[in-house]
């Protein structure tokens, strides 16, 4: 049994005009959360083996909630050498993921918010706690093999969008599916681009006005992405997202607020699920690309990634 849903969307296809089935890959019902339990428990797990028992991660909700998840679990099952686990996390933190870590805030999971999270964290591993951070450590990028293998289980399955921040998760597949799988990243103008904007005549205005030259964090009149866990601003797996992209015969696509908003107003329409800004993103990418004459020769999945 797959860890996590993978219905099919025939309404929303319908909608689309998608000739080819469509299924969505609902990591948001992961146990621990987000498509972020695949990675991030893994990590954790395989550096307490090696004896580590403090942690570090700064995250914008969902990394820090699959940490902290885990290291509850761990530590009810291993309750003379528990592990210790900081979270550092921006002031800016979306309201209902904050509510989420403090459920699980104790006297071995500490939160704290703070204006540079990052820079909190790199601090304390110089201290000597582990770092988790995935878009350094390829130990992520085998948590993702076992979400390829459910996806694998989808008939004739030819093209997978998901929505990227630090590119992590889609170079993950990548190297799972060794690029059988076309894989499309969708990110947004608050993050790194790893590929230039996709034009989009209807909303060249918009666009313009969120484009990544003009876009400053917390600079007045600035449109912020509603996808608030999209944040990467380094980008530092560019070239194993070219490299993923090309292979696997993937494109990137980039979404405004307006595009995130009516992709979640169709897929409630469609088929009564409530995505997420962030989820979203898999939504626009498909919409952009069939807008521009894409046709796919199979079956398409969205990664539905969590809140």
């Amino acid at each position: 049994m797959p860890v996590t849903p993978q219905p099919q969307a025939k309404k929303l296809a319908e909608a689309l005009g998608l000739k080819t089935a469509l299924y969505l890959k609902r990591e948001d019902l992961h146990p621990y959360g987000s498509h972020k339990g695949r990675s991030i428990p893994l990590m954790i797990k395989k550096y307490a083996s090696q004896g580590e028992r403090d942690f570090v991660i700064s995250s914008s909700g969902n990394a820090a909630l699959a940490a902290g998840l885990y290291v509850r679990d761990y530590n009810r099952q291993h309750k003379t050498d528990p592990l210790h686990l900081a979270i550092f996390i921006g002031k800016n933190i979306d309201k209902e993921k904050l509510l989420k870590l403090k459920t699980i805030k104790n006297k071995f999971i500490t939160i704290a918010k703070t204006e540079n999270p990052k820079q909190s964290a790199f601090l304390l591993a110089k201290m000597g706690a582990q770092l988790l951070r995935q878009s350094t450590d390829n130990l992520a990028l085998v948590g993702y093999a076992g979400l390829y293998a459910e996806l694998s289980k989808i008939k004739d399955l030819k093209a997978v969008f998901i929505p990227t921040s630090s590119g992590t998760t889609a170079v993950g597949l990548y190297v799972a599916s060794k690029g059988k799988i076309p894989v499309h990243i969708v990110q947004t103008d608050a993050c790194h681009p790893f590929v230039k904007t996709t034009p989009s005549p209807l909303l060249e205005k918009e666009r313009a006005i969120a484009s990544p030259l003009l876009f400053k964090e917390g600079t007045k009149g600035v449109v912020h992405s509603l996808a608030s866990a999209i944040v990467d601003k380094v980008g530092l797996r560019k070239p194993e997202i070219l490299e993923a992209l090309k292979k696997s015969r993937g494109v990137g696509y980039m979404a405004t607020n307006k595009e995130i908003k009516n992709a979640m107003a169709l897929a409630f329409k469609t088929e009564k699920i409530k995505l997420s800004p962030n989820s979203a993103l898999a939504l626009v990418g498909l919409r952009q690309a069939l807008a521009n004459g894409w046709e796919p020769n199979g079956t398409v999945a969205l990664l539905i990634t969590g809140r």
